[in-house]
Parts: C-alpha cells; structure tokens; sequence
C-alpha cells in the first residue's frame, strides 16, 4: 500500500468498533423471539441447535454420523490496520464453529465498503488478512459478497462439521462444573482507547487473531460438553445466557479473572463503549454483584472482539474462573 493509504484510520469510519457494535442483546431477543418454535420452515436432517438458547451457531444433524455447524459474523473496524482488521474478524467468525466444538470447512467473505470514500486498495488488505487466518484454520474461502456502504464491515459466513454427539453447547451447564476462560479479557476498553488516540496494542491484536482452535480441541479431549465464546455480549453476558440456557447460578471470583496489560488503566481513563455499557444493564437484573465495585462489573461486562471460550469443565494451562451450581433465583453472582 502507499503511503496515503497506510496514514487512513480505518476506525475513524465506523461509529463503533469491532462486536462493540453489536445490537443490545435484550433488543436482539425481541426482535427473534418471533421466530422460534413449530411454525419455522422445514430442510433436511435435524435441527438440534437454533434460536432456542442463543448460541453461538446453528447445528443440523445429517445422516451418517456428521452434523453441520453453520454461522456468520462481520462488524465494522475494530483496528486502523486493514490487514489485521481482517484477520481479527475471520478469527472471530471461525470462533463460533470451535465454540461449538466442531472444524470450520468453507466460508465466504462478508464485505461492505465505502468505494467513493477509502481505497480499495484497503479492503484487498482486508480480504487478505481474513484469507490467511482462514488458511491458517485449515478452512477454504470461496468467494462471498460485496455491497457499496457508507460505512466499511468484514466479516465471513462459515459451514464447519461436527460430531452431533459430541457437541459444545449452551444449555449443557451442570452444577459442580469449575468455568475456565481461554483468553483474557480487557479487549473492549483497549480497542476504545485505540479508537479514539491511535495508540496500538499488539498484544491485543495477538489476542484476538489467535484461533480458538486449540482450546475447543481440548475441551473435547477434556469431555466438556457446554461451552460458549466470548465475544460482543462480554463475560457476565454470554455467561447469563449459558446459565439461563443451562438453569443454573453461575458464580464468578472476579480476583481469577485474567486481563490484559492497560485493560484497567483503559477503564481508569474512562475507555468504555456503549455496547459494555449496554451489557451491564441488560444483566443486572439477573446479577448478584454483592460488594463489586461498578468498575469491576463494567470489565466483566467489557465488550470482546474476538475473545476466548468460556468452558464448563477444567482445561489444563488455562484459569478457572468460577463455577456453576444449583439455581438460587439469579443467573450470576460475583464475588
């Protein structure tokens, strides 16, 4: 690229970043609710996960032992790099097929680019860094689909496989299951704070273009069988939604909760999006915070790009983080 185009901050087009920008979780129910339950259309094989319990992708039974995994993701730029802005949100779209313990094998890309405004030059980076993390995972990309927007988005669709019985799902929570986290968290306030000064965090980056390939591998190896991705929602959000799904308290020791280096000082300085903010909100009336302070919360509600599984099981190398255990009237506790 020429030197204009590498001057471009790519997150100075978007009016949010990365899955900060997602719909208001509450907002999204609505909107779906109507769309669940016996009068949705019929296809072949067997439907065994949908809009149920929101979770991370859509799963159908086929004959032969093999289920299919299907999901899409895209968002607007999280980073000012094209090329790792690619990266982090095919990272982000494979995640939700490893979430459900299965192997991605296709996707297509997802773009929306402003062609008056920014170079295209730019969204060719933008397309090659989500070839290569998708190389990286072993997955083909074939192709996809473009519009002309006023703002720029990436993302991919993704088909993986599966073993029907051997999934990774939202609603299989049980009580006495220790809850590991695979990355830590701290990626919201870090991407605000590069938003809105420029500065860059490598190892943020490093975070969010690591494929959670390895650590879906070993939560089978380890017979998980309930696990979830974080991402957009944050922590206590996905983790309300598998506590829900699963009927059960899910107890988090907010001092085992690991973060990235500036997270706090992120926090201090006030680098918190909307989108956090709005996931705070959404599961307070289902949180018992106890004595936390409200900074503490807004972490564990901070809105992830790309982020780490959260696994109701134990998985060697990575921390545990709470547990799960019998329902006692609200879905969360922090302590």
């Amino acid at each position: 690229m020429d030197a204009m185009t590498q001057t471009i901050r790519l997150t100075g087009y978007a009016h949010g970043g990365g899955c900060a920008c997602k719909i208001p979780p509450g907002e999204l129910e609505a909107v779906v609710a109507g769309l669940m339950g016996d009068g949705a259309p019929q296809g072949p094989g067997e439907l065994i996960v949908g809009l149920d319990d929101g979770d991370d992708a859509a799963v159908v039974s086929l004959s032969g032992g093999t289920a299919v995994v299907a999901t899409a993701d895209f968002f607007t730029p999280v980073v000012d790099d094209a090329y790792d802005w690619g990266r982090i949100a095919a990272a982000n779209a494979l995640s939700d097929v490893y979430a459900m313990g299965g192997r991605p094998v296709v996707a297509v890309n997802l773009l929306a680019w402003p062609r008056e405004v920014l170079p295209m030059t730019l969204a060719a980076a933008v397309l090659r860094g989500g070839l290569d993390i998708a190389r990286e995972a072993g997955c083909h990309v074939a192709g996809g689909h473009s519009v002309d927007d006023p703002e720029p988005k990436y993302g991919m669709a993704v088909t993986g496989i599966a073993d029907p019985d051997r999934l990774l799902r939202n609603d299989r929570g049980r009580p006495g299951l220790p809850l590991t986290l695979t990355k830590p968290l701290g990626i919201g306030v870090l991407n605000s704070r590069h938003k809105a000064t420029g500065e860059a965090f490598p190892h943020a980056v490093e975070a969010m273009t690591t494929l959670n390939r390895a650590a879906s591998a070993a939560a089978l190896a380890a017979g998980a069988e309930c696990a979830t991705d974080v991402t957009g929602f944050g922590l206590l959000g996905h983790l309300h939604k598998l506590a829900r799904a699963s009927g059960v308290t899910a107890v988090v020791e907010a001092a085992a909760v690991p973060y990235l280096d500036g997270a706090r000082r992120a926090l201090a300085d006030g680098f918190v999006s909307g989108g956090t903010r709005r996931n705070l909100d959404w599961v307070r009336p289902h949180l018992d915070a106890g004595a936390t302070p409200e900074d503490e919360l807004l972490l564990l509600a901070d809105a992830q790009t790309s982020g780490g599984l959260l696994v109701a099981g134990e998985l060697p190398g990575h921390p545990v983080i709470g547990e799960l255990v019998p329902f006692t009237g609200s879905t969360l506790r922090v302590r």
